[in-house]
């Protein structure tokens, strides 16, 4: 028995020696600097409730996907746009469903007889992801990769947040995690696992668990939501663990329900008090996330004020705790639709950003906006959307000297792949790693 626990005992010392190599969360975060959400492209679910994806993966090509909510095919120099503009960190969602052998009946239970345990991913899907986060890591920044679509809507979410359905699901969702893991687990630090998005109970509850119930509260309803998220969180940190190589140390990022920071409401403070961070085999490679969307309707004082309250309960329920924070979504004036046009309000959000990413490296909070800074066919090019914006944010985290990024040098082509695109209002031809103004 002394001869057992002292083998265990070098094992641990060990695991501990080299997880000291590996970077810390806590040091992780702060390296991301500031990041951007690739969105609305390997996350494509369904489209609206026609289950347009219905049809067998088998019989789609990536690119299907990858394209169906008007995005363009990833190219690496958008990614090395986002580097030499100051970005550090790239989140990258990913929607698995449509590409996993078992359709979604109800949101609450899948077909075990038809699909069993087990089923892979399909290969194609598992290669372009793989493409896409190679973009990132050969730039030279952090890739997040996550379980996206297959949380949120009712309509199309297999992962809900429901006791019964964690229960009818949490094999399937450790097969997945395991099956992700395998694929990547040689890559470094600079690869974190995101364990799900946005997940909600089946009332379709957004800000706190059964807000959408009768009363605006049951209580049965928000204990077994909180139960679920917890549940997945540990499901998916066991599983990656399991899988060895680097995955035994990765930093891995779960989320509390619904990714809610809800505050000013009775109950709204639920998802960070029941949240519970998942036990593991090494200490200080859990990061919590939370998404952001706080000027959607609420003017530039009153969206300060806000932010502040969510840093502040951030800081205190976790950071303090010793569990850093990346908040993997914020941004947009409208989520419903974007309208970046009014000038006036346009105004007030840019300054809003710059605050919001000052406010959050203090605290030393990742931040990742979503999606709109290049959006649909300025991928392509690939050019700023929202260049103005861009500056905002880049400043914001870098001071109003803004970041002294790549500058455009005389030199012989490299090897590697030529790009072409717009910097600072100029057009700059990239060939493998030297650039030329045209």
């Amino acid at each position: 028995m002394k001869r057992t626990l002292t083998i265990l005992s070098l094992i641990i010392a060990v695991l501990n020696s080299y997880a000291q190599e590996f970077e810390k969360a806590s040091d992780a975060v702060v390296n991301m600097k500031v990041g951007w959400n690739l969105g609305n492209t390997l996350d494509v679910a369904s489209e609206s409730t026609s289950n347009m994806w219905i049809e067998r993966y088998t019989d789609m090509k990536p690119d299907k996907y990858e394209t169906g909510w008007g995005q363009p095919v990833t190219k690496p120099e958008l990614i090395e746009m986002f580097k030499d503009a100051g970005f550090n960190a790239i989140r990258v969602p990913v929607t698995w469903y449509p590409h996993l052998g078992g359709i979604v009946i109800d949101g609450l239970n899948w077909d075990k007889e038809k699909y069993p345990l087990g089923e892979i991913v399909d290969s194609a899907w598992m290669k372009r992801v793989h493409e896409v986060v190679d973009y990132v890591i050969s730039a030279g920044m952090y890739c997040i990769i996550n379980a996206h679509h297959d949380t949120g809507n009712y309509n199309v979410a297999w992962l809900v947040a429901n006791s019964d359905s964690y229960n009818a699901n949490k094999d399937r969702y450790r097969s997945l995690w395991v099956q992700i893991a395998q694929e990547f687990k040689d890559y470094d630090e600079h690869l974190l696992f995101e364990s799900y998005n946005e997940m909600i109970d089946e009332l379709g509850s957004w800000s706190y668990a059964s807000s959408k119930a009768s009363g605006g509260y049951d209580e049965n309803v928000a204990l077994s939501a909180y139960d679920a998220v917890n549940g997945y969180a540990q499901t998916f940190v066991d599983a990656v663990r399991s899988t060895g190589g680097n995955n035994v140390y990765r930093n891995l990022i779960v989320t509390d329900y619904a990714a809610s920071n809800c505050r000013g409401k009775e109950h709204a403070l639920e998802p960070f008090t029941n949240m519970i961070i998942p036990e593991d085999t090494l200490n200080g490679h859990i990061i919590l996330q939370v998404h952001s969307y706080i000027m959607e309707m609420k003017d530039l004082n009153a969206s300060k004020q806000e932010a502040m309250s969510l840093f502040n309960d951030l800081d205190y329920f976790f950071i303090q705790g010793g569990i850093p924070v990346v908040i993997g979504e914020w941004g947009t004036l409208n989520r419903a639709g974007t309208d970046y046009s009014d000038s006036i309000r346009y105004s007030d959000f840019k300054k809003y950003c710059r605050f919001f990413v000052q406010e959050a490296k203090k605290r030393k909070i990742a931040t990742y906006f979503w999606m709109h800074l290049s959006d649909k066919e300025d991928r392509s090019i690939p050019r700023w959307t929202l260049p103005d914006l861009k500056d905002e944010i880049i400043e914001g985290y870098y001071g109003s000297s803004g970041y002294v990024g790549v500058v455009p040098i005389a030199g012989q082509d490299n090897s590697g792949y030529d790009s072409t695109y717009w910097l600072n209002d100029k057009i700059i031809i990239r060939r493998g790693r030297k650039y030329y103004l045209k």
